[in-house]
């Protein structure tokens, strides 16, 4: 009979980063990890919970425009009256509010992302005389948007 000796394990020694100290490759083989489907439960468990989570964010950035938009559309309303009361007359446009020093300027419309899209409501002319339009004053202003609010109105309508 044929004497087969087993397998030794390693005596090479590793340094251990962590601790400085020598480990041998058996406990190594033998260190804790995650396995696969650990892994992959964590990462669906993430997926589930951003997919929650990433609606509500919307729908509170949205909510969050609209009300800079009604404060914008409140505060240039208030200035047009106060632009009015002043001179006896409305402004001509949105830039002579910034150039009678009423605004440090046009505020952006928090929908459309620019400060050139506010739409600016004229005057009616009277109807015994011709007056120019770039001679009738601004009355009222709205957004330049047309998308829909969140109670189903249109923003240019507020």
């Amino acid at each position: 009979m044929m004497f087969t000796p087993r397998a030794r394990p390693r005596l090479s020694m590793e340094l251990n980063t962590g601790t400085g100290k020598m480990i041998s490759f058996d406990k190594l083989k033998h260190s804790k990890g995650f396995t696969l489907i650990e892994i992959l439960i964590v990462l669906s468990i993430i997926g589930i919970l951003l997919g929650l989570a990433v609606p509500q964010y919307q729908m509170s950035v949205k909510r969050a425009k609209e009300a800079v938009l009604k404060e914008n559309l409140f505060i240039l309303r208030k200035l047009i009256d106060q632009y009015y009361q002043d001179k006896h007359r409305y402004p001509p446009s949105l830039q002579a509010l910034v150039e009678e020093h009423y605004l440090k300027s046009i505020p952006v419309d928090p929908i459309t992302g620019s400060s050139e899209t506010w739409v600016e409501i004229r005057q009616m002319p009277p109807t015994d005389e011709y007056i120019p339009p770039e001679n009738l004053g601004v009355v009222d202003v709205k957004s330049g948007s047309e998308a829909k609010a969140l109670d189903g109105t249109y923003y240019n309508t507020w």
